[in-house]
């Protein structure tokens, strides 16, 4: 059975995960209180990986905006060893076991590699997928992308 990914204006599907620290995060405790920014990456300390999750750290204008959330398939521990390498704030999440049950849920497991492609989600207060892209293994995202899709949920505050 072949994932795909949710439309926009569909409902995101929710889960509950381990965050760096071994805190539990449920998608769903944001509704009513803060937009959701899902970054599904492959691999933790990998060159592109490293640059896209270091230019969000170093927009704190732009990780104010909404609760940034970065998914990889990498254990919980490896997670901690990375934020703190990088000095990393915004929540680490582990799609380590099930094995990428989250990624699978929105399309973006790649069971031959057994990582997360690079996909991106802005999940709106309501729950519901307002953008999305995906990009291929090498190619980084645009952080700028990001604000240009925040700023469309609510035009006039941006």
């Amino acid at each position: 059975m072949t994932a795909v990914v949710p439309r926009v204006g569909s409902q995101a599907p929710d889960f509950t995960a381990r965050n760096q620290h071994g805190e539990q995060v449920r998608l769903s405790e944001y509704q009513g209180r803060r937009d959701v920014v899902l970054v599904f990456y492959p691999y933790a300390f990998s060159r592109v990986c490293t640059s896209e999750l270091d230019a969000l750290r170093d927009r704190p204008e732009l990780l104010a905006r909404a609760e940034f959330l970065a998914i990889s398939c990498d254990p919980m521990f490896t997670l901690r060893a990375y934020a703190e390498a990088e000095r990393l704030d915004f929540g680490l999440l582990t799609d380590f076991w099930p094995h990428g049950a989250i990624a699978s849920a929105y399309g973006v497991f790649d069971a031959e590699r057994g990582c997360a492609v690079r996909g991106s989600f802005v999940i709106d207060q309501t729950g519901v997928v307002r953008w999305s892209v995906v990009n291929p293994m090498a190619e980084a995202r645009d952080p700028d992308d990001y604000a240009e899709a925040l700023a469309n949920l609510r035009p006039g505050l941006g």
